[in-house]
């Protein structure tokens, strides 16, 4: 218990003494996982909407690869980055190994197979009594679409905070593509990883404190979105 409390007095004076280096790793943190799940939210959700909503064939096939792909392991995703990075790679000569952009491809790697799995798990559940009303009444397709996203709003924002918390938690792939530099691609998880190795375990607890309160701030606000009704 005294290094937990330990812990939490040096996140508190990390934040109050304005520690450069916390706030560039916090501020990256951020950069990278609010622009990885923007990428993963605007692939993975109209496209888990069209697998939900359309049949074609080898459409098993493909979910049992997207599910394959809910589970995938960080480190796993970290190692194809790389491959496709490495300077011998496909995408070697863009020179973005050790970058926060590999960091956020890995972790958009690992996120966008949870959005779209639960998108269109949620879609695949709609009542078909419901789209037929909708047909019914004369709906276009984008009017029927957005309907049904209004329909399911609360399973997709679930998607997102569950790609998201994949992200947050993400350091294998992070640490694989990004490579922990200072003042470049460390961020939160990275550097907790860090200090437990050098022992600084007051330090690593400081960090994972400042973690758990962005990654409750966050989800917290989604949450507020997701529930907005019912907060009203």
């Amino acid at each position: 218990m005294d290094l937990l409390f330990e812990g939490l007095k040096k996140a508190f004076d990390m934040i109050l003494t304005g520690d450069s280096e916390i706030f560039a790793i916090t501020l990256l943190t951020l950069r990278v996982s609010l622009t990885a799940i923007l990428v993963s939210m605007l692939i993975g959700i109209p496209t888990g909407v069209l697998l939900g909503l359309t049949h074609f064939p080898g459409k098993k096939l493909l979910l049992v690869l997207i599910n394959i792909g809910m589970g995938l392991p960080p480190v796993v995703a970290g190692l194809w980055i790389t491959i496709f990075l490495w300077r011998s790679g496909p995408l070697g000569d863009w020179g973005l190994l050790y970058s926060p952009t590999a960091i956020v491809l890995a972790q958009i790697l690992v996120s966008l197979p949870i959005i779209i799995g639960l998108t269109c798990t949620a879609f695949q559940q709609i009542n078909p009594k419901l789209l037929m009303q909708i047909k019914a009444l004369g709906a276009t397709k984008v009017q029927t679409v957005w309907l049904l996203l209004k329909e399911t709003k609360i399973a997709i924002f679930a998607a997102i905070m569950a790609g998201l918390g994949r992200i947050l938690a993400e350091v294998g792939a992070a640490m694989m593509v990004g490579g922990n530099l200072q003042g470049e691609t460390r961020i939160l998880t990275t550097s907790i990883v860090m200090e437990v190795s050098k022992g600084n375990f007051d330090v690593a607890l400081a960090l994972s404190f400042i973690l758990m309160t962005l990654a409750f701030l966050i989800t917290f606000c989604l949450t507020f979105l997701q529930q907005r009704k019912e907060f009203s």
